[in-house]
């Protein structure tokens, strides 16, 4: 099976040793997101609810990239500072997937890369 790298410019570099996401035949695995603004690489500042509707637009750049929508989505993991933000997240989250809706896992972690306070990925299948 081949693998793809997927990559746009809508969305944010990536900030390490990995693709924004890369198809394997039929699936494409998104590589977490946080809320930067891919136009200056900073991080959205402002409340939670901004910072994690950021996250999906990039979530969502990287699936049009792939040729694909959020729609595709099977798998999403988010990853929360605090997780007194959940209602929160899942507010925003209701505005990007339609039922049936992906399965997901939420987990509390103590940090996040740039300082961020919500991270994001997901798997596509298309």
């Amino acid at each position: 099976m081949t693998r793809r790298i997927i990559s746009t410019e809508h969305a944010p570099g990536a900030i390490g040793p990995y693709s924004q996401a890369i198809r394997a035949g039929n699936t494409v695995y998104l590589s977490g997101q946080v809320a930067l603004d891919p136009a200056t690489g900073e991080l959205v500042s402002g409340d939670f609810e901004q910072e994690a509707r950021r996250v999906f637009e990039n979530l969502k750049a990287v699936a049009q990239a792939a040729e694909a929508t959020l729609d595709d989505a099977v798998r999403v993991t988010i990853y929360l500072v605090d997780m007194a933000q959940f209602p929160v997240v899942n507010a925003v989250m209701a505005q990007y997937f339609r039922e049936p809706y992906p399965a997901r896992v939420t987990i509390g972690v103590a940090a996040l890369p740039r300082g961020a306070r919500v991270e994001v990925d997901c798997v596509l299948v298309t």
